[in-house]
This record gives structure tokens, C-alpha cells and sequence, in this order.
């Protein structure tokens, strides 16, 4: 998992307790700040007006069609124009609704805000995970992999839902939670992996604590400290030797010095041109912390998080490289993609290669975490 979470990383360095309960809603942005979006609802539906419970639909099988906004209110066909600014669709008897041509389980709310739209998919959190896992894990993985992968989505869905600041929804579609795809998403496998961990959990001294997984360290994980001052025993950093094997072991990039400067100015940095990159300083891992950008303004220090947002994942895969540059060009040398924090994901399919138990792989990727069922 490629994770950014900046929106909630202030928060995050203290873990809180938990009654645990049966299995709860979690609310999924799937679209936000849009002007419209496409709507269908396979077998019979109602709506409900959300400001009120107040029924003010039902039908069966809407045809594909265009909700958009009216003076900040919800334009939904056979409704009276503009009748509420916030709208739950729920499907009933098995049926399903799609938004933008991808169906969902549960149930989804349209709501206005400041004259754009956001729609949200909400739906029982097990069901949440079976449209998370095979986005971001193979789905033939082994079985074991899948277990641990189920487990440490569905802490981390749980924790991420407790530090929300949205009124309206508690986790979003993409990679700044975990990357949901809803029912087309859904696989036998990954379904199965979620079952059969039903309720389970992993804490730290009792309390849900950031699970945090990317695809591959590249030979020790980071501690967690170093990117977003969480200071955990249980996400301190291991030794990995089991991802070798990772197809994003190595990498390499280049990027025009030109370039870089548009990228980090547009991020906000105040840079004339760029003559140089050098790196500073390194966590104990090996990773970069910190680079110093060369040019007219006689050099800034920039944190290494912050070059890797700048220039984007997909050019700094990871905050393992070396950086030289020829020419005006930047050459970047790599080990590893993700932020290196929590499960290494392909050193998770080698130890459920070679034997290991999910308990097992998760307890060391996690050391000294527990792993519970909710009660």
C-alpha cells in the first residue's frame, strides 16, 4: 500500500481504547467536489430524506441516470426538483446501486455542500473489506497472505474511522485510507480470507493501534517515528528478509531539474532554479530524511516526505534511493516501494510461502501487538 495519510498524521500519535462491538457501518466516500454523477439501481430501492428518516421515494430499477445539484439541493429523478440537500438511496431485497458505472453493497448518500456534491457508500464494515483486499494484494496470493492482509485492513479502516474529522463520511475510496473498488472488486479468495478472520483485530496494549502495510521494504522496515511521530513498540521497524524476490525491489527514475523545480514550487516551495540535490540525513533504516536543494537561493532543506509528495510516488517510489545529477537531469536510484512503514507486503507472500501462519507473519511485521477478536 503507497500511503499518504496526511490528513489525520497529527492526531495519530496517540492510540485510544475501544469498547469492541459487533460489526459496525463504516461510511466510504466514493466521489467528493463534483458538480454530478451517474446513478443506477438494480431490483426495488427507496430514498430517504437524511435530515428527517422521511421517505420520500420507492421504486424499483432506476435507469442509469444524472443527479447534479439545484440552489445546493439534490436533483433526483421522479423527486420534486431540489427536495433535500441530503439523500439515502438503500436497495432492498438483494438489489444494488451504481454510481459512475461501479456497483456497491449497503447504501448511498448523496449529500450537498457548498454547491458540489459528494456521495458516500455506506455499508457494513466486512463488506467494506471484501471490495479493499484484491486491490491491494493479488488474489492468489496464499491464503495465509490474504489472512494477514484482511486483518491489519480491517484494524487499520477501524482506527482511521475513529480519528475522522468529516461529519459525513469516515473513510475515502483511495489510497489515503485503503483502495475500495466496491463489488467488482469482490474475489472468491480475498472473500474467503475475510471470513474466516471474521471480527479479528490486532492492539497494542489493548488498544487499535495504525496497521500500516506498503508493498515492499527492501530489507528492514521504517519506524513509524520517523514519518508521523508515532511512537509505537509495535511499529518500531523489523529486519525483512523474505522480499527479495519483489518485482519492486529495485527501481530507477529521472527527472529534468526544470521539472523538479515546477513540481516543488507548485507544492510551495519558494525556489528560483535548481543546480543541485543532496541528501543530508538518514533514518536508521537508511532511508532519506532530509535533501538539500542547490540553487540560486543558496540552498533549502527539505524534508525527504515532503520531495517524494512534491515529485509524486510514481517518480520516488520510496524514501530508500541515492540521487546524482548530470547535466541538469536528476538520477535516482531506488530500493523498495512504499513508505516502509508496518507489514511488508510481498515479505508477507514469502513467509506465507515458506509455511508461516498469518498470526505469525503479522506478530513479526507487528512485535509485541496481540491479535483479538471484537467482542
Amino acid at each position: 500500500m503507497v500511503k499518504k495519510i496526511a490528513f489525520i498524521c497529527v492526531i495519530m500519535a496517540a492510540v485510544t481504547g475501544n469498547t469492541f462491538a459487533a460489526e459496525e457501518p463504516v461510511r466510504v466516500a466514493i466521489a467528493r467536489d463534483v458538480t454530478s454523477t451517474y446513478l443506477m439501481v438494480k431490483g426495488s430501492f427507496e430514498v430517504r430524506d437524511m435530515d428527517n428518516n422521511r421517505l420520500v421515494y420507492k421504486g424499483r430499477n432506476l435507469k442509469k441516470s444524472l443527479i447534479g445539484l439545484s440552489d445546493n439541493r439534490i436533483s433526483f429523478p421522479y423527486l420534486k426538483k431540489g427536495v433535500s440537500g441530503r439523500l439515502q438511496i438503500t436497495p432492498l431485497s438483494g438489489g444494488y446501486v451504481s454510481v459512475n458505472k461501479r456497483s456497491y453493497r449497503g447504501k448511498i448518500n448523496l449529500i450537498a455542500l457548498d454547491g458540489r456534491l459528494l456521495v458516500v457508500n455506506e455499508l457494513g464494515l466486512e463488506d467494506y473489506l471484501r471490495g479493499v483486499i484484491s486491490n491491494e494484494v493479488a488474489h492468489y496470493w496464499p491464503m495465509e497472505a490474504l489472512k494477514a492482509q484482511a486483518i491489519i485492513a480491517r484494524t487499520y479502516a477501524l482506527y482511521q474511522k475513529q480519528f475522522t474529522k468529516n461529519k459525513y463520511f469516515d473513510l475515502t475510496s483511495d489510497v489515503y485510507s485503503q483502495v475500495y473498488g466496491g463489488r467488482p472488486a469482490q474475489r472468491w479468495r480475498t472473500n474467503r480470507a475475510v471470513d474466516l478472520t471474521r471480527a479479528k483485530v490486532l492492539t497494542f496494549q489493548g488498544n487499535l493501534f495504525p496497521t500500516y502495510y506498503h508493498a515492499t521494504c527492501a530489507g528492514k522496515t521504517e519506524d513509524s517515528l520517523e514519518l508521523w511521530k508515532i511512537d509505537l513498540a509495535s511499529l518500531k521497524g523489523v529486519v525483512c528478509g523474505f522480499c527479495a524476490d519483489s518485482p519492486h525491489f529495485r527501481w530507477q527514475a529521472k527527472i529534468d531539474l526544470g521539472q523538479m523545480k515546477d513540481k516543488l514550487v507548485k507544492k510551495g516551495f519558494s525556489i528560483v532554479d535548481i543546480s543541485g540535490v543532496e541528501i543530508t540525513r538518514l533514518s536508521a533504516s537508511g532511508r532519506v530524511s532530509a535533501l538539500k536543494i542547490q540553487g540560486e537561493n543558496a540552498g533549502i532543506e527539505i524534508t525527504a516526505k515532503d520531495f517524494r509528495q512534491a515529485l509524486g510516488p510514481d517518480v520516488i517510489r520510496s524514501l530508500n534511493f541515492t540521487i546524482r545529477v548530470i547535466s541538469g537531469i536528476a538520477y535516482i536510484d531506488g530500493l523498495g516501494w512504499g513508505h516502509g512503514v508496518g507489514l511488508c507486503q510481498w515479505g508477507m507472500y514469502k513467509m506465507a510461502r515458506n509455511g508461516y501462519k498469518h498470526a505469525q507473519i503479522l506478530e513479526y511485521y507487528f512485535p509485541q501487538s496481540k491479535l483479538v477478536a471484537r467482542k
